[in-house]
């Protein structure tokens, strides 16, 4: 039995496996990259000892304290995310346009009593929300010669008596999974024409996680600021794929083709509490440092499939269709706990530098509460086993080239969540981190400002288009690998009052 190629390959299988919730959740939902105003994103986001900025709020709310007066601001942005694919030798493109808001904000102040300059300065208080994953995406997949197939999948479980209606169901009733009545063995013409048929596969995900936040902060004597905040996730993810092989070459006796197409809609809301504090012990130094409880979410999946296959047979050629039921289940997820800590260096009033070292461990999240009564011990484990502890970074500077001008930069390292090992296997997944550079540019007139920033993010991972069969009977499907570019322009119009 080989497990191991079956769990490196579901990163990106959840579709297909069914609706089952696993350690893919776990990372698609604890894994978020705040981005919010154009200020910060400008400047790599890196707002944990900075504050003043709603961003800030979502990192430490102790931010919220930094604020000297009112504020509105709000964020749309515009990007497109191109896929670059890799597989069986050749290389596909696909992208998708994205326009959206990543920040609608407001804070108010309120000054302590006869606008004292000692103890307690202020109380501020904020609304808002900042967007913390954005997964609208489009990719597509294709290779020639294929060495394996999907249907293996199919026919390996349909003889261990693994029989679902979502996939071994679908492919009997279409006529793609066939039953040697001899030998009681369940088969399929493309392995037994020795395969070398084509492949292709497209995704498409939309959806994101916003989080609205509710936080108060306070100014003591400008030197010391505190700050809490109470967050609540919208969440709302949908994944839809089709994956087709036909015999291109006309060499797979009965077999034309076949489409297997799946549909799984997440959403959801969940909440979190965050504690912040933030210290200015000489005026060009600030310290930050923040807890983020986890995220309890309460979730519900709906998930179906369908397939379509044409066969000729020696009177014809027929196309069969079929669809899977309807499925509707109730799970809870905890995303990991996490700790902030930063630095920034105001440098005499004409810029500045600041950093964020946020740590997490991604094997803590846990599955909860499934609705058919399931604990999700088995889940829980693979989670630990195959997720790490991280420390994402975010660097950002600021020059001030007049009073109403200026100039930003950052730079933000997120690292692969998955361990170098697990499984007895290695994981082809466990070098591919995630960056992002961005500059951006400022102008502010008595109340009125506005901020510009342009983000470029990178990453990459590598995973199959379909599981792989436990059983050495059958031949291991190859890797596809997707290279991932992320352009994104951010505006945000603001006012102080």
């Amino acid at each position: 039995m080989n497990k191991n190629l079956l769990i490196i390959g579901l990163f990106i299988l959840l579709p297909i496996l069914g609706s089952s919730q696993d350690f893919v959740d776990a990372l698609r939902y604890s894994s978020t990259k705040i981005e919010g105003t154009a200020r910060a994103g400008g400047m790599g986001n890196a707002f944990g000892a900075l504050g003043g900025d709603f961003t800030s709020i979502g990192i430490n709310p102790a931010g919220l304290g930094i604020y000297r007066s009112g504020e509105f601001a709000l964020t749309p942005y515009f990007g497109r995310t191109d896929v670059e694919a890799s597989y069986l030798g050749s290389l596909t493109n696909d992208y998708k346009y994205n326009f959206r808001f990543s920040n609608l904000s407001y804070v108010g102040t309120i000054k302590s009593g006869g606008n004292s300059e000692s103890g307690l300065v202020s109380v501020n208080f904020g609304i808002g929300y900042n967007r913390l994953n954005d997964f609208n995406t489009k990719m597509m997949v294709q290779g020639a010669k294929a060495n394996s197939s999907f249907l293996d999948y199919i026919a390996e479980n349909a003889n261990y008596e693994d029989w679902s209606d979502f996939y071994e169901e679908l492919a009997w009733k279409t006529d793609l999974l066939l039953l040697d009545e001899q030998t009681n063995e369940y088969w399929h013409d493309i392995r037994d024409a020795g395969y070398g048929q084509s492949q292709r596969k497209s995704y498409r995900y939309n959806g994101a996680v916003d989080e609205y936040t509710l936080g108060v902060g306070f100014n003591f004597n400008h030197k010391f600021y505190l700050g809490a905040s109470l967050g609540i996730s919208d969440l709302y993810f949908k994944e839809s794929t089709v994956l087709r092989e036909w015999d291109a070459q006309n060499n797979i006796p009965y077999f034309n083709e076949f489409s297997f197409g799946s549909s799984l809609r997440t959403s959801g809301t969940g909440y979190n509490f965050k504690l912040g504090a933030i210290f200015r012990p000489i005026d060009i130094l600030r310290l930050g440092v923040a807890v983020h409880s986890p995220t309890f979410y309460n979730l519900r999946d709906n998930f179906e499939t369908w397939m379509t296959s044409s066969i000729t047979y020696s009177d014809g050629t027929e196309k069969y269709d079929k669809d899977s039921p309807f499925l509707d289940y109730d799970y809870s997820l905890e995303t990991p706990f996490k700790a902030t800590f930063s630095g920034a260096l105001i440098l005499a009033k004409r810029g500045l530098v600041s950093l964020d070292y946020e740590y997490l461990n991604y094997g803590k999240a846990r599955l909860r509460d499934g609705g058919d009564g399931d604990e999700f011990i088995n889940q829980n484990n693979d989670i630990s086993e195959l997720y790490k502890s991280v420390g994402n970074i975010r660097l950002g500077g600021e020059y001030r080239m007049t009073d109403a001008l200026f100039l930003r930069a950052g730079f933000e390292h997120y690292p692969s969540a998955f361990n170098s090992s697990a499984f007895n296997a290695s994981q082809p997944n466990a070098d591919n981190n995630f960056n992002t550079y961005s500059v951006g540019l400022g102008y502010k007139s008595g109340g009125f400002f506005v901020d510009v920033a342009y983000r470029y993010s990178v990453t990459s991972e590598s995973n199959l288009l379909y599981p792989a069969p436990l059983s050495n009977a059958y031949p291991k499907p190859s890797m596809a690998t997707f290279d991932k570019n992320i352009n994104k322009a951010m505006v945000t119009l603001g006012f102080r009052f």
